[in-house]
């Protein structure tokens, strides 16, 4: 019986692994639904849907605000709410800014810098010292992302300095995953999301009303599939993500969980086939060697 539930047990944690892998993968294909239809026409905004995004999730959050709020610490609340900025706000828009030029699946490559980032932040903002291993890993990473902008040298230069747009975001994801281990640690993970998704409402709503989303012919079906698609990007994405990884952290701890780095960018090359972007063995080779760099860069040594 004691085997039957540790096996049970596993089987939950590698079904976490690939549901997270899914709905993060499936991100970058979803910012697009947002801003075009299937024939590549525009429909919203990269603003429209990075609001929309930060709306939903922290709409479908509001149930918990009460309860999280009460248990963060006023002095903290400062911090909890910047995190909201760094990790989420800011990047959404950057990501979604970005695809208007880039392809979902170099968006979903250039995602898995985000690990070194938090390694070289640490280094630069935070005075976190690192070893040899960690440089090492944080420079081979760097080199793939050379890689990767010599896989594009042939498109037009847009496409490659759009492609920075997405390398700010994985920067701003490092500072904030920083600033949360050094001011945060007392406050649970869940609480830290309720509190931040729910703090971005009024400036979604700002940035929709300045754009002019709520002008547009919204009962169009074009404007409610792209709509929809913000949505789950924001609600399934950005929220219930947020919940389902510290749940899968708690249960499997952070080896496990480290790997989602490495599934993410392959669901978005899968998504990237699917839809005809022109992936080569370059973008592939470049893929391999930034994983490569989170490899060395998080490899404990053995004792």
């Amino acid at each position: 019986m004691r085997k039957l539930l540790i096996v049970g047990d596993k089987l939950i944690n590698w079904i976490l692994f690939v549901v997270l892998c899914f709905i993060w993968g499936s991100s970058f294909i979803l910012m697009k639904w947002g801003m075009y239809e299937t024939n590549q026409q525009p429909v919203l905004s990269p603003y429209n849907v990075a609001a929309l995004r930060m709306l939903s999730s922290g709409v479908i959050m509001l149930p918990f605000l009460f309860h999280a709020i009460k248990l963060i610490p006023k002095k903290t609340l400062w911090y909890v709410l910047l995190s909201g900025w760094m990790g989420s706000f800011i990047p959404a828009f950057l990501f979604c800014i970005a695809e208007t030029k880039v392809d979902g699946a170099l968006a979903g490559s250039l995602n898995s810098l985000t690990p070194l980032f938090v390694i070289l932040s640490g280094i630069l903002f935070f005075k976190i010292r690192s070893n040899q291993q960690q440089v090492i890993g944080v420079l081979v990473g760097l080199m793939g992302c050379v890689i990767l902008a010599y896989a594009n040298y042939s498109k037009p230069f847009g496409y490659i300095a759009y492609s920075g747009f997405i390398i700010i975001a994985t920067f701003l994801y490092g500072i904030n995953v920083n600033m949360v281990h050094k001011k945060l640690a007392s406050v649970t993970s869940i609480h830290i999301a309720t509190v931040a998704f729910t703090g971005l409402i009024p400036p979604a709503l700002i940035v929709l009303f300045f754009t002019g989303y709520f002008h547009l012919p919204l009962t169009e079906h074009k404007y409610i599939i792209s709509t929809l698609s913000s949505c789950v990007l924001g609600i399934m994405g950005t929220a219930l993500a947020s919940v389902l990884f510290y749940v899968f952290v708690k249960r499997s701890g952070g080896l496990l969980a480290s790997l989602v780095t490495y599934g993410v960018p392959f669901i978005a090359i899968l998504w990237g086939i699917y839809y005809g972007e022109i992936i080569t063995y370059i973008h592939i080779i470049a893929l391999l060697v930034i994983l490569a760099g989170v490899y060395i860069a998080y490899r404990q040594k053995k004792s």
